[in-house]
């Protein structure tokens, strides 16, 4: 019963795509159908340069705009880097923190996300805190120390309200781009120790509210599967997100997945 209270998200991380013409047409073209869905919360996360226009499309929508990354000052000499005050300013709602991409390519360690994590609650903005599985090699125990220490690092310091209103996106980063997502029970499964993470850390209160999106592969033809499971609450989506029709469909399937369980408790 508790997951009827978490929307579903599907969450589109355009990475480093479009321009800002191209962004502002992304969403004037979605926003029609998307109205069919409004238990789903559709979100288009963007390079910093679209966010403008990317707010200006969405204006009076239901479609919520994020970022990829941000800082964890609010200001200061840090060239290149994005303040949460700013973001908060321009009317930004989700930001995307803590991608396999960003700790990969960048060195993000969990101190830094933590410190993300922080700012961006405090500026009232969502994190959505990517949790990946990068050990290739090990046992199944290393795996699940890997991601449960994720887990605890980033949430380090945040309050047991807050920690509510955050986003987790699991992301198996040997499925990211591979065009083979995990199965749906193997993700099921890494999705629910991940809410008994939580649940050892503040309670089944929090660990019940808290959302928890799978990414990595995702697309139509396997979005329904995994979003049917019952700790799966949504997907964050890279690639396939990026044609405007396909982002609708994976909506689509999002609304009929959530039917589907609510459909289960009935008959329970």
């Amino acid at each position: 019963m508790e997951m009827m209270k978490r929307r579903p998200l599907v969450v589109a991380n355009w990475k480093m795509n479009k321009l800002p013409s191209e962004s502002s047409a992304y969403i004037e073209h979605v926003v029609k159908p998307l109205a069919q869905y409004p238990d789903v919360i559709p979100v288009l996360a963007g390079q910093d340069v679209l966010l403008p226009a990317m707010i200006d499309a969405a204006h009076d929508t239901d479609i919520a705009v994020g970022a990829e990354n941000m800082y964890w000052q609010e200001q200061g000499a840090f060239t290149g880097e994005t303040s949460p005050a700013a973001l908060e300013d321009l009317g930004v709602k989700y930001v995307i923190i803590g991608h396999s991409e960003r700790r990969t390519y960048f060195r993000e360690t969990n101190e830094m996300v933590n410190l993300k994590a922080i700012a961006a609650l405090q500026h009232h903005l969502i994190p959505i805190i990517a949790i990946d599985e990068a050990i290739t090699q090990g046992d199944d125990n290393d795996r699940s120390h890997w991601v449960v220490n994720q887990v605890i690092e980033s949430f380090e310091g945040i309050s047991a309200e807050d920690a509510k209103t955050v986003i987790l996106a699991y992301e198996p980063t040997a499925a990211i781009g591979s065009g083979q997502a995990m199965t749906p029970e193997l993700a099921e499964f890494s999705l629910r120790r991940i809410r008994l993470t939580l649940a050892d850390m503040y309670n089944w209160d929090v660990a019940n509210a808290v959302r928890i999106t799978y990414g990595g592969s995702v697309k139509p033809a396997n979005a329904y599967e995994l979003m049917t499971q019952p700790d799966i609450d949504g997907v964050l989506v890279g690639d396939a997100a990026l044609d405007p029709d396909t982002f609708v469909e994976l909506c689509r399937l999002a609304n009929e997945a959530l039917l589907q369980k609510i459909r289960l408790l009935d008959e329970m």
